[in-house]
């Protein structure tokens, strides 16, 4: 069984059953405008200030792509960022998906992340935006179904106050649960959460 996870606005989700899934996720907001999931947080034990400095120092940083280059998360699966926004095909739409940054859906100002998920039998991939959040994103967690797994992060030259993550999941049988992802985390190069989406 295939299963289709795309992007809506809000905290809207969607769910087909056609032979798939539908189903999106983007972090609420509340009258302030902020997302309630996303707040910058402190470490929870902090470090010796020459060992923090020097973490900080090696921290990883997205990956820097050039608009149109193309990125491969796994078979069938690539990824591409525009200034408009992130691009992506699947083994079902080769001819490719598109999630924008200008249209006014996204508040680039106030930290967040979105999620979509695409599955074929073998893999589950997963992508989303982060934006808005304080330092240089440094990493993405996520919590899903399959266990915690790390990702990966992709951003256009120039600091863009946006970017990309992805990550790849091994399908797990289904429990009933219409989500496989319950959160995401993206952290900055100082170990805080950069924006952070719950969606159970």
């Amino acid at each position: 069984m295939k299963r289709t996870l795309k992007y809506v606005a809000g905290a809207a989700v969607t769910a087909a059953v056609a032979g798939m899934a539908t189903m999106s996720y983007a972090a609420p907001h509340d009258t302030a405008g902020r997302a309630p999931h996303s707040a910058t947080v402190t470490a929870a034990a902090p470090a010796a200030a020459p060992a923090a400095a020097a973490a900080a120092k090696h921290a990883p940083t997205p990956r820097i792509v050039q608009p149109g280059e193309r990125v491969t998360g796994a078979p069938g699966f690539e990824l591409w960022l525009t200034p408009e926004g992130k691009h992506w095909t699947t083994p079902d739409m080769p001819e490719g998906q598109f999630r924008s940054v200008v249209d006014g859906n996204v508040d680039l100002s106030s930290p967040g992340v979105s999620v979509q998920s695409e599955g074929t039998p073998e893999r589950v991939h997963l992508s989303g935006l982060y934006y808005g959040g304080k330092g240089t994103a440094s990493s993405v967690e996520l919590r899903t179904a399959a266990g915690t797994l790390q990702g990966e992060l992709i951003e256009l030259p120039g600091r863009p106050g946006w970017g990309v993550w992805y990550a790849v999941a091994e399908p797990v049988p289904n429990d009933g649960s219409w989500s496989f992802v319950s959160k995401v985390t993206v952290r900055n190069t100082k170990g805080k959460v950069y924006a952070s989406i719950s969606l159970r």
